[in-house]
């Protein structure tokens, strides 16, 4: 069985992460392309890998190897060796949460009490729907701007290379080209499920105090998350099932606001990733 390979676009590159080990490979602004390959602390608490806790601890796992990819991608290309210890790295993560919660969760709750007087089930649908709404308009805002635009660029050249990987071809540039810009494993598709399901949980879960409405959507965001990880975990591994493929298909086509094509040297940069990944991964096993 293949390793399952996972990733993320950084600055000017590409981290893509396996079972045991990552790999960041960026283009630097001489135009060689740079890659760190690094082990992975894999955890051994068995209840970490039970379904749906292991949604949410993989989460966490990824934003913090997400954020440490980005700094390390972003020192690179500032010619820096500035390390960051823990607490800045719990910082950056506090406020990346800070701002979600405040933008996805407060924000809508805020907008639908002054739409409508409505309370219940038609409270919580109209809620959850304005926050997949914000969450489009918030891509679409963040799309113009010329760095997300190259950052994009990455996200589907991560994709493209995973594709070819996962399609059993040799990854070649000529090969990768052919491969969608969009993956069914994507966070953008996992996103949209956590906004989805919390409309049908929360609509289950009611309550008039708007403190308690609040404290509701925080507490339920790791379950959310769980379960969301699972349904797009077992999607992907059953495609031919109608059901499950209505899950991620409304995912793929939200990616075409994250993703855009590559250029050869962006994808070269993801295929340089991808390759060392998979070399330390097999020289493990």
């Amino acid at each position: 069985m293949k390793p399952i390979i996972g990733g993320q676009a950084v600055i000017d590159g590409v981290m893509m992460k396996g079972p045991r080990h990552y790999a960041i490979s960026i283009k630097k602004t001489n135009g060689n392309i740079k890659t760190k390959t690094e082990s992975l602390n894999n955890r051994h608490f068995k209840p970490f890998k039970w379904p749906i806790i292991r949604g949410f601890v993989n989460l966490v796992d990824m934003l913090i190897l997400g954020l440490k990819s980005l700094q390390w991608s972003a020192n690179e290309q500032d010619n820096t060796n500035e390390e960051i210890g823990w607490k800045e790295y719990a910082f950056l993560l506090a406020t990346s949460l800070g701002f979600a919660i405040g933008l996805f969760i407060i924000f809508p709750l805020f907008l639908t009490k002054l739409i409508t007087n409505s309370k219940g089930l038609a409270f919580n649908v109209i809620e959850g729907l304005l926050r997949i709404l914000i969450f489009v308009i918030y891509l679409l805002i963040i799309g113009l701007m010329k760095d997300i635009q190259i950052l994009f660029q990455y996200h589907g050249a991560e994709h493209k290379a995973v594709n070819c990987y996962e399609a059993g071809e040799k990854l070649t540039l000529k090969n990768a080209e052919k491969f969608t810009t969009s993956h069914p494993r994507c966070g953008t598709s996992f996103i949209l499920i956590v906004l989805i399901l919390s409309i049908v949980l929360f609509s289950v879960i009611t309550s008039e105090l708007w403190l308690v409405k609040f404290l509701v959507r925080i507490f339920f965001i790791p379950l959310i998350a769980g379960i969301s990880y699972e349904i797009l975990h077992y999607s992907t591994k059953n495609k031919s099932n109608p059901i499950l493929n209505m899950c991620i298909t409304p995912g793929l086509y939200l990616q075409r606001l994250t993703t855009r094509e590559p250029t050869k040297i962006q994808l070269e940069v993801a295929l340089e990733s991808l390759t060392s990944v998979l070399d330390k991964t097999l020289k493990s096993v």
